[in-house]
């Protein structure tokens, strides 16, 4: 299923995603994925380089959109376990860019592995390692009264 840049950015508004200034990268291969973040002043550490956190969160957003892309249309896709490996830094008025790859697939886990790369440099930044729950979407109805 090919990936809608258009589609995401819709439904990102207004959420933490669209705070972190996160944008996707269109794609045909569904077994990977794309986004960008800036690193602004609002996602860094007082000195000046991006926060391992906002970095993390990049990587949790790639995977589950990615996820939740794939799977059926019964079913949502949920963060479970995150491990992430800071090898370099980023500093303001930079752009890092993840590139996420399903490692697994399966019928009640996925597994991304998601790498971050300056933009300016090309020096990975990050190696996150990302477990997605998939769950049955359930429709709740209220009780009557």
């Amino acid at each position: 299923m090919r990936f809608n840049n258009k589609n995401i950015q819709e439904n990102i508004q207004q959420t933490f995603l669209e705070t972190l200034d996160i944008t996707f990268i269109e794609s045909d291969d569904p077994m990977s994925l794309e986004a960008t973040m800036p690193v602004t002043r609002q996602v860094s550490q007082p000195m000046g380089i991006l926060h391992g956190g906002a970095t993390i969160s990049l990587a949790e957003s790639l995977a589950g959109a990615g996820s939740n892309n794939i799977c059926a249309n019964d079913e949502r896709c949920f963060g479970m376990q995150i491990s992430a490996s800071h090898i370099s830094s980023a500093k303001v008025g930079d752009t890092v860019r993840a590139k996420g790859t399903v490692q697994h697939k399966g019928r009640s886990t996925h597994v991304w592995n998601v790498d971050v790369f300056s933009e300016s440099t090309g020096q990975l930044i990050s190696s996150i390692r990302i477990t997605n729950a998939v769950v049955k979407q359930v429709v709740y109805f209220g009780k009557e009264k």
